[in-house]
Order: C-alpha cells, then sequence, then structure tokens
C-alpha cells in the first residue's frame, strides 16, 4: 500500500470512527506506525484530522436535535461541563460528549478547540506509546 493510500484511508477510518457509527482508527494508526515511522507526525495529525471532522459532524446532528430530548449523556456534560469534550475520544461516550455539546448549544469554536486538543493527546499517546514498547 502506497503511503498516500495508507493516509486516506487512515482519514477515512477516523472519520467513521468519530461519528454515531461504530469503527476503530487505533489499529490503523499503529500499524502505520510500524511501517513509516519516519512519518510519524503526519499520521498522528491526519488522524486528528479525521476524527475531529467526524465529531464536528456529532456536533452539528446535536444542534438538529429538538431542545425536549434529555439522555444521561446530557446530564453528565451539564455536570462536567465543556471539559468533558477532552475526552470526545473515548469510545462509546465520546461521541455523546460532542452531541451533547452540539444539543446545549456550546460555542462551536470552543467545542472543537477541546475537541481536537483531546483527540491529538491521544493519537500522539498512542503512537508513541507503541513506539516505546514495540521498537
Amino acid at each position: 500500500m502506497s503511503f498516500e493510500t495508507y493516509l486516506l484511508s487512515l482519514l477515512t477510518s477516523s472519520f467513521v470512527s468519530s461519528t454515531l457509527l461504530p469503527g476503530g482508527s487505533e489499529v490503523l494508526l499503529l500499524w502505520g506506525v510500524n511501517e513509516y515511522p519516519e512519518s510519524l507526525w503526519s499520521i498522528i495529525m491526519v488522524a486528528t484530522v479525521g476524527n475531529t471532522i467526524g465529531a464536528i459532524v456529532t456536533y452539528g446532528i446535536g444542534r438538529w436535535i429538538p431542545n425536549r430530548v434529555e439522555s444521561k449523556t446530557v446530564d453528565f456534560f451539564r455536570r462536567w461541563g465543556v471539559w468533558s469534550l477532552l475526552f470526545s475520544w473515548v469510545p462509546l461516550i465520546g461521541d455523546g460528549f460532542c452531541l451533547a455539546a452540539g444539543w446545549l448549544r456550546i460555542s462551536c469554536v470552543l467545542s472543537i478547540t477541546l475537541i481536537v486538543i483531546g483527540k491529538l493527546a491521544r493519537y500522539a499517546v498512542l503512537a508513541y506509546g507503541y513506539g516505546i514498547f514495540f521498537n
């Protein structure tokens, strides 16, 4: 697989993984770290961009949901606030945080900033952790 094809696959996988659809981009990220170690930051950035775009889509869906809908995720988000978005990468509940932020009409700029920080930190820890323990 060419590096360009790999990056497109990673972008697609990380996008899908960050929407309400099931998926996991971690295996593909770690495969790329193993195959293209000289491009570590490119790999991390592409995964972060794809995952963030997916989160923005989920945030947008949340803005379309009528205000009369409630859920445990919204209650959790109200309790812990906008900082919950730093954990938007957590499987299953992270998508709910993005959806809740949109539903609660949290600032788009603030939401995206916190989402990017959380997702970038996650992919960087995964990639560097893999490099430390398996290379």
